[in-house]
């Protein structure tokens, strides 16, 4: 199995990426391709003690003031257009990238393809929550959504779940304002009309609206969302998790005694803090895209690559996309529905 990582794509790039490319090629045994500018990359790979990585040269770099709708055609020999090229022609089975999001998911969805008959490609997190996590699917990709959007959502969520989350029946949330069958506005009715049908035919465990206080309560696996909703969601989530973290670290160093229960709690809030940390989920999903494609934290350091590339391996070794593939029909709206 070969990953292709771009080197050049993300905050940290190309040192922390190249860092993480090394450490996956010594402890998973995958073959990797860095690609980037040869020189750049070359000299960090000096510096890690390496040499049976391959590299792929691109001369630019797409930057987060381009405009992301056409950055990969405009700078054809960027380390991400390079990269998605090298994935198309099969040079390799997933790329991974820090890049722009944007970009990435423009790149993919024109340069790898869609799956044929999906209508749009969406970013989907898993988030932790529950057993097996809860993946929360779109995210920011598609901000307007039609109900046939959803729907897929709800299909591809559900065949990643069972595929990559380890749960055989996972349960499918439609993200709304309340719990009650009319809460929410055309689309949410709409798309309920669906989910509720596919759910009736048994194709899907939808279980109904999910409001935003349910999405962790452990009673779902996969939240169904516009692009919009769910990226607010998901920042939301996010800056919550940081400001409780920085207030339970203050409220455990305010006075000895204090100090002496984070000692005693340190094991469990080392683990608890594990969960939360972005640099051990590795990356989020463009779920809907012919091949797998992964897009890591812009920020990343060395141990989100591993761990993005570690998700890319378990992806490219699921079997979701054919899931998908084999299953389209019935996550198309029929011309007399």
């Amino acid at each position: 199995m070969r990953i292709i990582i771009d080197a050049m794509g993300g905050d940290k790039a190309p040192e922390e990426i190249v860092k993480g490319a090394v450490m996956a090629r010594r402890q998973l045994g995958v073959d990797v391709t860095l690609v980037g500018r040869r020189e750049d990359v070359e000299a960090c790979l000096k510096k890690e003690g390496c040499n049976d990585i391959d590299i792929a040269d691109a001369r630019e770099v797409i930057t987060m003031e381009d405009e992301p709708s056409t950055a990969t055609r405009r700078k054809k020999d960027s380390s991400m257009a390079v990269a998605l090229n090298l994935l198309r022609d099969g040079a390799g089975d997933a790329v991974v990238s820090a890049g722009s999001t944007g970009a990435l998911l423009t790149g993919a969805t024109l340069t790898v393809k869609r799956i044929r008959g999906i209508r749009r490609a969406a970013l989907a997190p898993v988030l932790p929550a529950g057993e097996h996590g809860v993946m929360l699917i779109d995210c920011g990709a598609n901000v307007e959504c039609t109900a046939e959007y959803l729907l897929q959502f709800a299909f591809m969520g559900s065949f990643y779940a069972r595929r990559l989350m380890g749960c055989e029946k996972p349960r499918v949330g439609l993200l709304n304002v309340g719990t009650e069958d009319t809460k929410g506005g055309q689309l949410q009715h709409q798309a309920f009309a669906l989910l509720r049908k596919a759910h009736e035919e048994g194709r899907i465990h939808f279980i109904g609206n999910v409001e935003g206080t349910g999405v962790f309560s452990g009673g779902v696996e996969v939240v169904v969302s516009d692009g919009f909703t769910g990226n607010v969601l998901l920042k939301t989530t996010e800056g919550v998790i940081k400001y409780m973290m920085t207030q339970l670290k203050g409220v455990f160093y305010k006075n000895g005694l204090n100090k002496l229960a984070a000692a005693v709690l340190k094991k469990d809030l080392a683990a608890m803090k594990k969960t939360m940390d972005v640099n051990e989920v590795g990356g989020t999903a463009l779920v809907g895209i012919s091949k797998p494609v992964i897009k890591a934290h812009g920020s990343s350091n060395a141990a989100s690559i591993f761990a993005a590339v570690r998700q890319a391996v378990a992806f490219v070794q699921s079997g979701l996309i054919e899931d998908i593939t084999e299953n389209i029909e019935y996550m198309k709206l029929r011309t007399d529905e």
